[in-house]
């Protein structure tokens, strides 16, 4: 489409503004502006425009929310002792027939942790340094070792890191991971507008374009050809996380075959909340309908209510680890009557936007919010998943965060929350780990995925295991 079509293209929707400097700009700057307008479906937001933007009033909170039904972490029942111990045979069977793919949403950059590059490339792992990819990586590896078979593996990049990425990839070698086995593809972006639908200029040669949200991830699949090659590939489990967890297994035997073994067509991860207020979705059921309810839409009464004893109510954190069947994916990105081409909602942020007048050329910083972005939640596709399964697992073996440079979710507490599972595993192998008197590990412990995978599997794998002293250092890794 070349300029004066998509001149009128903008045109017949009331956007042709975003074209008010091109008689200024250099011939590189106009190729930056057609390459952005390129990149806009202008029917689907005019379609959201008239269903998010111009529309007032907020939606309303879930109501009648109820606690949902979950898996316990380890079987506790005959029947679940059972279920458990086919579905780990049923994941090992998918692994070792190269039937699942990992996914990692890796757009971010590490902006907020004073690190200047892709979020991925962040150093995180105690004692070696490793970074977030090189974690993941080595997991995907060991996993390929163990089950005889590659586990491709997904990423989606944004517009932002999406270079620097692939070439980071590419310098370490693709951490000894098969380079055909490593796909890369972009998100979505949507542009912010104003209050009027109008598009915004962040330059006056570039659109005020912003991620489509994580439940874009669902539609960068299809439009990149990433979903076609999982279905050439003959994959049917997409293991889904995001890259600021460490302590993530990108693909879990016993998960999986959990969520294979009894039909769901999107399961999820869960672990108990850090507290009444932690800024996590939660789970809950709403109409009988399992849902992941945002922080900041349960109400103060429910996020502190009280089960008979003691316990929290609503107490399952959502924490981006989830398992889709590809067959539901390719449903849900099926083109439908708005076009929109994913059935996911949409949802509306109403953000400061610096941005550029269209008519004086002045940059404008507004001190309240003036924009509008759109986005898509991943979790908003449970609702229409069929026998949508919930597991729940133990916190410290999963989940710790790295959102920002210090405090909570930050570097410090994710070398913390490393340490003390590598301590905790290392134990379960009867090696004795030195304790200060707060019980925290009184050493700086690292274990590689290619030395174990779990606790279990660091037993069954590793060996003799070497013995560290207090205030020691240990890295064990004995492939």
């Amino acid at each position: 489409m070349d300029f004066s079509e998509l001149r009128r293209r903008a045109g017949r929707f009331g956007q042709e503004h975003i074209f008010a400097f091109w008689n200024e700009l250099d011939p590189g700057r106009r190729e930056a502006l057609i390459a952005d307008v390129r990149r806009v479906d202008f029917e689907l937001l005019a379609h959201l425009v008239g269903k998010q933007v111009k529309v007032a009033e907020a939606a309303p909170p879930p109501t009648a929310l109820q606690p949902p039904e979950m898996l316990p972490p380890e079987p506790a029942t005959a029947d679940q002792q059972n279920l458990y111990a086919e579905a780990r045979r049923r994941g090992r069977t998918l692994l070792a027939e190269g039937r699942v793919a990992a996914l990692v949403v890796a757009g971010g950059q590490g902006t907020r942790l004073g690190f200047d590059g892709p979020k991925g490339a962040f150093p995180i792992s105690p004692i070696k340094k490793k970074t977030l990819f090189r974690l993941f990586a080595e997991s995907l590896l060991a996993t390929r070792r163990r089950f005889g078979q590659s586990v491709p593996w997904y990423i989606m990049t944004s517009p932002a890191n999406d270079s620097a990425t692939r070439d980071y990839f590419a310098a370490e070698g693709y951490f000894g991971l098969d380079a055909d086995d490593v796909c890369f593809f972009r998100q979505g972006v949507m542009p912010a507008v104003d209050p009027q639908g109008r598009i915004l200029l962040a330059e006056k040669h570039r659109l005020a374009l912003s991620p489509d949200g994580h439940g874009g991830t669902l539609r960068a699949l299809a439009a990149s050809g990433a979903l076609a090659d999982l279905a050439s590939r003959g994959i049917e489990i997409i293991s889904y996380f995001q890259v600021d967890n460490p302590l993530v297994r990108p693909v879990d035997p016993l998960f999986i075959g959990l969520h294979d073994r009894t039909g769901s067509q999107m399961s999820s991860l869960t672990v108990p909340k850090a507290s009444d207020r932690e800024r996590v979705g939660v789970f809950a059921l709403c109409q009988g309908r399992l849902q992941a309810i945002e922080y900041s839409d349960l109400p103060d009464e429910l996020a502190a209510a009280r089960n008979a004893d003691g316990s929290r109510t609503f107490d399952a954190a959502s924490i981006a680890v989830h398992v889709f069947s590809r067959l539901f994916v390719e449903e849900l990105t099926r083109p439908g009557s708005s076009g929109q081409g994913v059935s996911l909602p949409w949802h509306r942020a109403v953000k400061v936007v610096p941005h550029v007048d269209p008519t004086s050329g002045e940059r404008v910083t507004p001190d309240q919010p003036n924009g509008i972005k759109l986005e898509m939640f991943i979790f908003d596709a449970l609702p229409l998943a069929a026998d949508p399964l919930l597991l729940q697992a133990h916190r410290g073996e999963v989940f710790s965060p790295v959102k920002n440079a210090t405090g909570v979710d930050s570097p410090e507490t994710a070398h913390r929350d490393l340490i003390r599972r590598a301590a905790a595993w290392l134990e379960r192998c009867g090696v004795q780990v030195p304790r200060k008197a707060d019980g925290e590990p009184d050493c700086v412990l690292e274990i590689s995925s290619l030395a174990g995978l779990d606790a279990q599997d660091l037993a069954d794998n590793a060996g003799e295991l070497p013995s560290v002293g207090p205030g020691g250092q240990l890295y064990v890794n004995v492939w």
